[in-house]
């Protein structure tokens, strides 16, 4: 990107290691922060200027293929590509036995963990170019009692990320897949309710860690 600031995508930017992610990167990057929750992006905007960034909010549904599509022309249009998107975004349907499963849940987790991944995938891939790098965040839960709709969708993310990891080794953009540490974050108080969350990672430091080793 020519005669641009480096510029970093995150979708899921609103809390947790999305939020996290996008203050460390703040100080060297333009942020773009596509998250649902206005409110909660605001807040990120007043922390990345205290850090002497900048942001643009995006307040967007990432299962919309007609506002990912104008998310990304106007990436293009205004700078021209992407140095570096992080994927956080991700449905957290309740716990339950997989006989049990809300159909209405089920299909939240395939929109958002799987289709809206490959779309973003598509639109993404063309501003990274061949020098960008692609964050994916693996988090094994397949074939886990009570996690049948989340851990089958997220698999499949990671499937799909995987699989462009694999066919861009020669030719770029770089695709990293990592597994952060337990954190606090509101998916996990959902999944564990109660659980000590002292021992748990802080997203701050597990956003250092993982910038740290790209």
């Amino acid at each position: 990107m020519t005669n641009a600031p480096k510029l970093a995508l995150i979708t899921g930017a609103s809390r947790g290691l999305g939020a996290a992610l996008a203050e460390a990167l703040a100080p060297t990057h333009h942020i773009v922060a596509v998250a649902k929750t206005t409110g909660a992006l605001e807040e990120l905007d007043d922390r990345i200027k205290a850090l002497g960034g900048s942001a643009t909010l995006a307040p967007m549904d990432i299962t919309l293929p007609a506002a990912m599509a104008t998310l990304c022309r106007g990436i293009h249009d205004r700078w021209g590509g992407l140095d570096i998107w992080a994927h956080t975004a991700i449905h957290a349907a309740p716990l339950t036995p997989t006989s049990h499963i809300d159909s209405g849940d089920m299909a939240k987790s395939v929109a958002a963990n799987i289709t809206a991944t490959a779309t973003l995938i598509t639109y993404v891939a063309p501003l990274l170019g061949t020098d960008g790098t692609a964050l994916f965040f693996d988090d094994p839960r397949a074939g886990t009692k009570f996690f049948g709709s989340y851990g089958a969708t997220k698999a499949a993310q990671i499937a799909l990320a995987r699989s462009w990891q694999a066919e861009t080794t020669k030719t770029g953009p770089r695709v990293v897949i990592t597994q952060p540490n337990p954190m606090p974050t509101a998916s996990r108080a959902r999944f564990f309710p109660g659980e000590d969350r002292a021992p748990l990672a802080d997203p701050r430091a597990e956003a250092a860690r993982i910038l740290a080793n790209l």
